[in-house]
């Protein structure tokens, strides 16, 4: 493990990316993250591995800068004809975010990969952690629960096409109007919903700010027809991998395992978490309004607990 006078979050830290202070005092945000198709269309895809990507910057308060494109091909197997839809996509989201990409590398694999490796900077007095958290804090989430399910649903060709497609809305959308809210209101501690689920997420701030919390299953936004398909069967392995990560702080009050296993979905380009001082609330639902952020929910508090107790009430 590596250390550093100028390393303000590393490997110790289980934090959304790398920060480092630069000369002059400008902290550098360091990230990565990419993975196997989510969707059928070759440009959706790299659209949602942009936003993905870029969403650990924005978890941590910041602005990115520069991105490095990397790629993982079967040349012999498709046609770099959908490569460059793929790049196409991602491209666009990036131009959005006003995110240089500058170079990247690429190599011949069996199963399609792509990504983005993303620096960002980040003034230190808007600098957002997954540590901070305090007792009465409001737990704030920016997008619905999903995706994971969604995808595995269509990976079996049992997603309806317009749940899919709300579903590709939500993931391409940037956490750049969620950013700018925590910056203007100011949060004790945030984090991106990504792959280790809302409750896997919660469980690290949690950890990390040795405190607790309470959840409400009636309070957090989902995607149209997500319920449905879990009851289906359609459930992914690292979700279920999620929970059974999390069950040793799990209490869970009168609520059914469908509602249980949602908040364990592992999510592509989700929302952020933020805890929230009571008195800031207001402010902070109203930037989030004013961001069109696609969900500004109040899903729970931050109570006392040595532990890192989840509890979740049901209905």
């Amino acid at each position: 493990m590596t250390f550093h006078p100028d390393l303000v979050v590393g490997l110790h830290l289980a934090d959304d990316a790398g920060v480092f202070r630069m000369p002059g005092g400008t902290l550098l945000l360091q990230t990565v993250d990419y993975f196997t198709p989510v969707v059928d269309d070759a440009f959706d895809w790299g659209r949602i591995a942009a936003s993905n990507a870029l969403s650990d910057i924005y978890a941590m308060g910041g602005t990115p800068l520069t991105a490095m494109q990397l790629i993982g091909w079967p040349r012999g197997a498709i046609s770099f004809d959908v490569l460059d839809d793929v790049i196409a996509g991602g491209v666009e989201i990036l131009q959005q975010a006003g995110c240089v990409l500058i170079g990247g590398h690429s190599v011949d694999d069996r199963e399609p990969k792509y990504g983005f490796a993303v620096s960002g900077t980040v003034e230190e007095k808007n600098l957002v952690m997954n540590r901070g958290a305090q007792p009465g804090d409001v737990l704030v989430l920016t997008k619905p629960l999903g995706t994971g399910v969604i995808a595995t649903a269509l990976k079996a060709g049992r997603a309806p096409e317009e749940v899919v497609s709300r579903a590709v809305t939500t993931m391409v959308t940037l956490n750049e109007g969620a950013a700018k809210a925590m910056n203007r209101v100011g949060v004790h501690a945030g984090t991106d919903v990504t792959g280790f689920g809302l409750l896997g997420h919660l469980s690290e701030m949690l950890t990390a700010s040795e405190v607790g919390a309470r959840i409400r299953v009636a309070d957090i936004p989902l995607m149209d027809g997500l319920r449905s398909l879990v009851e289906a069967g359609l459930f992914p392995g690292g979700s279920a991998r999620n929970l059974e990560a999390v069950r040793p702080t799990l209490v869970a009050e009168g609520v059914e395992d469908t509602s249980i296993r949602i908040l364990a979905d592992a999510q592509t380009s989700g929302g952020l978490l933020m805890a929230v001082a009571p008195e800031r609330l207001d402010a902070m639902l109203d930037a989030l309004v004013e961001e069109r952020t696609p969900a500004a929910a109040v899903i729970g508090e931050i109570i006392e607990d040595d532990c890192a107790s989840i509890v979740v009430i049901g209905s």
